[in-house]
Formats: C-alpha cells, structure tokens, sequence
C-alpha cells in the first residue's frame, strides 16, 4: 500500500497489508500482517504510522523503516 503526500489513505474495502511503501523511496515494514477494515486511515504520526479506525481510534503501528532502491529492492 502506497501512502500520499498528506500520509492518509482511506480503505475502500477490506485490505490485508504487511508494509507501507511511500513515494520517496521508504517503506515501514510491519512486524506482522493487519488487516485494514473500510473507512480506515493509515496516517504518518511522528517516527511511525498510526491506523486511525472510522470510529476515530488511533493504534500505532510496531514495525521499522526501511529504504528502498530505484527499483524497489530492499537495502537494509
């Protein structure tokens, strides 16, 4: 799942997910699987994404950064 300029992307549909890839070459990748239900946003709160439910909750996500090559390899 790519994340905008603005950091929020809004799940139109149930969305099983393990990193989130930005357009600047970083990636957080998720210590384990989740599950993005509809209507929620993944938002970038300080060092890390937060998943915000429609009910307006907010749960931080365990994971790391990561930066990617030009053609999205991982380099650790």
């Amino acid at each position: 799942m790519r994340l905008t300029d603005n950091g929020a992307v809004a799940a139109s549909r149930l969305v099983l997910i393990d990193e989130f890839e930005t357009d600047d070459g970083y990636a957080f990748v998720l210590n384990r699987p989740l599950f993005l239900a509809t209507e929620d946003r993944v938002e970038l709160t300080g060092p890390r994404p937060a998943v915000v439910r429609a009910d307006g909750n907010r749960y931080p996500l365990e994971g790391s950064w990561e930066t990617r090559c030009w053609w999205s390899f991982r380099r650790r």
